[in-house]
């Protein structure tokens, strides 16, 4: 039997734009570890996915998959809204060695996670694979 090969293009990598205001609030937050902190990041740059990154992941390890849902899915959807705004369609890679994209990945990964935590397994599953088929490495590297 022949193998069948895609004969389109793959399209090309999206980039996030970095975020030098945003980058530096969230370090700034980082270096106090507290949720406070990470918090007044996200109410001043609600659009910066990778400040819902670090909550979310806090409240998952603090044993609240219902909060941590809800952040992580905040940092998703407005990672996919900056990534429609800068030409992804749907599909294609999302480079995890991107510093700019890594919010969103991190968001993608603990949603997939906290869905899993609340039951709801097929999201969880979907949010794995769509981590996978964004890059490979950001799933070795966050899992």
């Amino acid at each position: 039997m022949a193998v069948m090969q895609n004969l389109l293009p793959e399209p090309p990598a999206t980039r996030l734009p970095a975020d030098a205001t945003a980058d530096q609030a969230l370090a700034d937050a980082a270096s106090t570890g507290t949720d406070e902190a990470f918090k007044a990041v996200a109410a001043k740059f609600p659009a910066y996915s990778a400040v819902w990154a670090p909550l979310a992941a806090g409240a998952l390890a603090a044993g609240e998959p219902v909060t941590a849902y809800a952040y992580a899915r905040t940092g998703y959807h407005r990672g996919l809204d900056a990534l429609r705004r800068n030409g992804w369609k749907g599909h294609g890679p999302v480079p995890w060695a991107h510093e700019a994209n890594q919010g969103f990945l991190r968001c993608l990964y603990v949603l997939s996670q906290a869905a899993a935590a609340i039951g709801e397994a097929d999201e969880a599953a979907r949010c794995a694979q769509f981590l996978r088929d964004s890059d490979p490495a950001a799933a070795d590297a966050l899992s």
